[in-house]
């Protein structure tokens, strides 16, 4: 993937933002358990950043993924995990079947304003006894009239108790598992929808992370994305583009990782000198920089596959796979460098080890990416 100047004004732009507006305030964010997503996606949306992909008839750029990607590489230099996390849900998980699918006044209603910033989306997939295994979600959604009536509980929902609308997968009919889904726009300030208080997690502090119920939630058919029973395959598109977010928002949180424990080392002495000094820790720290350089590549060559109209499946859940995999590597390695100091809750390789933690778990875990790729290989046990 070749980066064109356009590519890299939105890179800096972005770069930007983020030290100057994000940077600054995520101690604080941190520390509340929340950042304003409704004050910093309207900047964003200024910048023209939350819809690059997107149709320009609603706001979007128009352009093609690759754009996505070099966005939320460079979001990368965010000192925490939880804001670049939450934009994430914006642009690339809960918008990418209503852009692509959605009727024009649908379009309209929820992405235009989800695009300028003025509207935050979450999106509803997992459930407490859902999460990797979509196909057993149990949340329904009735045909009731004009209308579609939603009962169910969702889980893990990032952005959930800011967000003003849901892309909720639910089982609109009785027909087997994989046909009987569909996606429905469901604003969140609907009578019968209950936002529980935020989930405390190990990482990701400055994103809240809801439970939501919805019990009997009327919504307008209108507001379906698509057509009724194509749910599944539309929301297993959505994650291809949410496992290439994913592999490449992991990159330059990997790079500053090992550059900060590159300075940290270099001034840490110990026993008469640094310790970057030690065979062991220079040696330690270039292979795994090389091993970033190796997941960047396979990011670029999947993004370049799916820009191509290709069939990135296959791709897109290596570079996840290896992504979440490599971060736990490097976050634990530059970590035990950092000796006491790394342990500190306060300091910056504690938090990256922390939030670096849900790449393996978020938009299927690493048992799910295996899966996936022994499919397509054709290695899976035959039934």
């Amino acid at each position: 993937m070749l980066f064109t100047q356009e590519h890299e004004e939105i890179v800096r732009t972005v770069k930007r933002f983020i030290e100057q507006e994000i940077n600054p305030h995520v101690d604080e964010w941190e520390e509340a358990g929340i950042f304003p997503a409704h004050e910093v996606f309207r900047e964003l949306g200024k910048l023209g950043v939350l819809g690059l992909s997107k149709p320009e008839a609603y706001g979007g750029g128009g352009l093609d993924y690759s754009y996505e990607t070099a966005f939320a590489e460079a979001l990368g230099v965010c000192n925490a995990g939880g804001v670049p996390l939450a934009i994430g849900v914006q642009t690339n998980m809960a918008t990418p079947a209503l852009a692509r699918f959605g009727s024009d006044a649908l379009r309209a209603e929820f992405l235009a304003p989800a695009i300028a910033g003025e509207q935050v989306a979450c999106i509803g997939v997992s459930e407490p006894g859902a999460g990797s295994d979509v196909a057993a979600i149990r949340t329904t959604a009735r045909k009731d009239g004009d209308d579609y009536v939603i009962s169910g509980t969702k889980l893990w929902i990032t952005n959930g108790t800011q967000a003003d609308w849901m892309c909720c997968l639910a089982n609109t009919s009785d027909d087997p598992a994989h046909r009987n889904k569909s996606l429905i726009v469901v604003p969140l300030k609907s009578k019968g929808v209950q936002i529980e208080k935020k989930i405390r997690k190990i990482g990701m502090h400055s994103s809240d992370t809801a439970q939501i119920f919805l019990d009997e939630v009327r919504v307008p058919r209108r507001n379906l994305i698509g057509e009724e029973g194509k749910g599944f395959t539309y929301q297993m598109l959505q994650f291809q583009e949410e496992r290439l977010y994913g592999a490449a928002g992991a990159l330059l949180v990997l790079d500053r990782a090992i550059d900060q424990t590159i300075d940290y080392t270099r001034q840490r002495k110990i026993f008469g000198r640094s310790v970057l000094d030690n065979q062991v820790v220079h040696y330690r720290l270039a292979e795994l920089k090389t091993e970033v350089e190796a997941v960047r590549a396979l990011t670029y060559r999947a993004t370049e596959l799916y820009v191509g109209g290709g069939d990135v499946t296959a791709l897109a859940s290596m570079a996840k796979l290896k992504a979440g995999r490599l971060a736990r590597e490097v976050t634990d390695s530059c970590l035990q460098f950092w000796g006491g100091m790394g342990f500190a809750w306060e300091s910056s390789i504690s938090r990256t080890y922390r939030d670096s933690r849900l790449f393996s778990i978020g938009a299927g875990a690493d048992e799910v990416m295996l899966s996936i790729i022994c499919k397509k290989l054709g290695t899976l046990p035959r039934e």
